[in-house]
């Protein structure tokens, strides 16, 4: 690792430009990228970069729709690569125009994350324009499909299938304090419960009719029992693993024997590579309860990342605390993701170290998003230096 020198730092802090973060994320909240539909927003993105004079690639990324944008700033000189990767998607929810008022951007995507791709755009921007980066270089990729339940994140495994990728990953998160070193792993669960046969009144019930309202009773309550099991799997920094039930639902009226009943939720796990054991733990309860319930009990289980790890004493981990060290004074403090995010994906499917990293934003996922332009500006100020810190020193990890 290469720290920055003072001069570098002053160099950085001098350079980032208030007014152009402000222009680029406007210029991307005010179009309306939902899930599925951020082609729009990539293709302004790339109009962005290319009048600021890099060579934009936009590769399919097994979405046509949305085709990625990928900008690389090479140093000339051995390095690592360190990659800067934003979804450019939002959450399907009414869209809301930008404004900037008493100094926090405003809208759809501002913190989640239009807001960060402009801080690290701009961070791009003065790293080429003062010729800051001592070696190796920098990968700039965002797209489409993050958002769940819409996206699957098949753009993200495209780039990965395709080799474009970094070293190391900054995302821009609304995640400020602490440093996430540990995401628990999380599925989705649909569970169906069936009998045979029609809707009836509950009073020309047949003796010995099975009832789902019943079984998903016992079944929610089987899952409770679960989680306060699980619970006892703790680790450090991110807590232990959990099994939440987030709706059950039946019928069509009160006084009817439906013949389904749903149950949906989540299962989240702290241990890597745990996946088919979890799922194998789901089944065989599934299993008992149908059989003693006289059910049908089918699930789809749908997995949107494992656990992972991040090693504290890699370069990147010292790179990127020496960056926040000199914007801010101090290093983050050690703790968890709280969600799954694209950089879960990184870490577990490319096996490259990934940093979630962002504004201190509010109102993701909601119609009051809103991200203070000084973090932007700050996010863009510990970005290019942690790039500094980390892509001079020599060879790959």
């Amino acid at each position: 690792m290469q720290i920055p020198t003072q001069a570098q730092v002053d160099l950085i802090l001098s350079q980032i430009d208030r007014q152009r973060i402000i222009d680029t994320a406007v210029a991307l909240v005010e179009i309306p990228s939902p899930t599925r539909s951020a082609g729009a927003a990539a293709t302004k993105l790339a109009e962005i970069l290319t009048n600021d004079g890099f060579v934009v690639e936009r590769p399919v990324a097994d979405w046509p729709e949305a085709p990625a944008v990928v900008v690389r700033l090479e140093s000339g000189r051995p390095g690592r690569t360190l990659q800067f990767d934003g979804h450019l998607d939002t959450v399907h929810l009414p869209f809301v125009p930008p404004r900037v008022e008493d100094g926090v951007l405003y809208g759809s995507g501002a913190s989640d994350m239009k807001g960060g791709i402009a801080a690290f755009v701009e961070a791009l921007r003065v790293l080429r324009d003062t010729d800051s980066l001592p070696g190796g270089s920098v990968l700039l990729t965002a797209h489409d499909h993050h958002e769940g339940p819409w996206g699957d994140r098949r753009q993200v495994q495209a780039l990965m299938r395709a080799g474009i990728v970094g070293d190391a990953v900054l995302l821009p998160e609304y995640l400020a304090d602490p440093l996430p070193v540990a995401g628990r792993g999380m599925a989705i669960f649909e569970i169906k419960i069936s009998r045979e046969g029609a809707p009836v009144h509950e009073v020309l019930r047949p003796a010995g009719l099975p009832d789902v309202v019943a079984a998903g009773a016992q079944l929610v309550t089987r899952l409770h029992e679960l989680h306060d099991r699980i619970k006892q799997n703790t680790q450090p920094y991110i807590g232990h693993d959990s099994l939440f039930v987030g709706r059950i639902q039946a019928g069509e009226i009160y006084n009817q024997s439906p013949t389904e009943c749903s149950i949906s939720g989540t299962r989240r796990w702290i241990t890597p590579g745990a996946v088919d054991a979890v799922r194998a733990q789901l089944d065989a309860l599934l299993a008992d309860v149908a059989a003693a319930t006289n059910t049908t009990i089918e699930i789809e289980f749908t997995v949107q990342g494992d656990a992972y790890q991040l090693d504290q004493n890699d370069p990147f981990v010292h790179a990127f605390q020496h960056a926040h060290a000199a914007v801010t004074g101090a290093g983050l403090p050690f703790g968890p993701k709280p969600f799954i995010d694209d950089g879960t994906a990184y870490a577990t499917g490319a096996g490259i170290p990934a940093i979630s990293h962002g504004p201190a934003a509010t109102g993701a996922h909601t119609l009051h998003e809103a991200a203070p332009i000084a973090e932007l500006v700050r996010v863009a100020q510990v970005y290019a230096l942690t790039a500094i810190g980390y892509c001079g020193e020599w060879g790959r990890r």
